[in-house]
């Protein structure tokens, strides 16, 4: 998972409205419920049919590795409805904050300097690159992609300020990211 997908993840998880369940047996009887069967849980977290009905009743406790991906698992379907709302929202009214440290390189007329520097953005993008972002996202686009939707917005909002500077500025890119946090 890229870095945009992972700050998408994490967005999506500050907007439940109710915590995921907490105990293995909660998480695994969760599991079970959306997967249809013990044996597509046990495919989804590489283990046997048995481990998942032992889990389920209590009579084995999961390796923490085996537990991180149980989590994950979890997360990763809990509570579809909000996300895909706060998503809609996002994408038609609200739009989504970015916030990175990173490297942007940019192409730029001649006679200014295109060097690549670090800076760290906040920069809200409108709604429009919100839905752009989230589409991709669906269609399987890799992160490379999704960065540079990210760049473009970027671009228009911060580097030109809407059309009001900085004209002749044509590509930017984002890279070296320490980190990437979205809000919407």
């Amino acid at each position: 998972m890229g870095e945009v997908e992972e700050a998408i993840e994490r967005a999506d998880r500050e907007g439940f409205t109710r915590q995921p369940p907490k105990t293995l047996k909660g998480r695994i009887n969760f599991l079970v419920k959306q997967l249809g069967s013990t044996r597509a849980v046990a495919r989804e977290i590489g283990v046997t049919a048995d481990s998942v009905n032992r889990y389920r009743r209590g009579a084995r406790t999961a390796r923490p590795d085996i537990a991180a991906r149980i989590e994950d698992a979890v997360r990763s379907r809990w509570q579809p409805g909000v996300r895909k709302r706060r998503r809609r929202q996002a994408a038609t009214t609200g739009g989504v904050t970015i916030e990175t440290r990173a490297r942007f390189g940019y192409t730029a007329p001649v006679g200014t300097t295109d060097d690549g520097r670090f800076r760290r953005l906040t920069v809200h993008l409108p709604p429009e690159y919100a839905r752009r972002l989230f589409d991709a996202r669906e269609q399987g686009a890799s992160d490379r992609q999704m960065r540079d939707i990210i760049a473009e917005g970027l671009k228009e909002v911060y580097f030109q300020d809407g059309g009001h500077r900085a004209m002749g500025l044509t590509d930017v890119a984002i890279t070296d990211i320490d980190y990437l946090d979205l809000d919407y």
